[in-house]
């Protein structure tokens, strides 16, 4: 089995331009993620997901919420005051999980090389799964 998530900064889902930013934050199972409010109105940042239910209550600009999230699933989280807003945290089994940068690019740090299944999941695209093999260099070459 692959360890808890390691230490280091927690992931945020920010209230900016009434918008949530990222749209998409992961986090490991066990592990919280922080709503800070960007911005100069209040925010009620709530989610009904059977994965991690919770609601903020309504908080200024420069104030901050968070919540752990105890098990594995897809949360999807809105403003109860800007029925626009949504976003979505991912929880993950443990802390081998990536998302990419601005081109594309990923990494998952200390994965042994071995036989593994990566889950792929994207909020406007159908997710997929694919057996890989990551090599003695534990590299990997995906085709789509």
């Amino acid at each position: 089995a692959l360890a808890a998530a390691p230490a280091g900064p927690r992931p945020k889902l920010a209230q900016k331009d009434q918008c949530f930013m990222p749209r998409v934050v992961s986090v490991a199972a066990g592990g919280s993620v922080d709503f800070p409010n960007q911005d100069p109105i209040y925010h009620n940042v709530f989610s009904v997901s059977t994965t991690r239910r919770f609601d903020l209550g309504k908080y200024p600009k420069g104030k901050s919420r968070s919540v752990v999230f105890p098990k594995a699933g897809l949360v999807n989280v809105y403003c109860d005051i800007h029925s626009d807003m949504a976003a979505f945290v991912i929880v993950t089994p443990n802390h081998a999980y990536a998302q990419p940068n601005a081109d594309g690019e990923w990494a998952i740090p200390d994965l042994p090389a071995g036989r593994y299944v990566l889950h792929v999941w994207h909020p406007d695209f159908a997710e997929f799964t694919r057996d890989v093999e990551l090599s003695g260099d534990r590299k990997l070459a995906l085709s789509y």
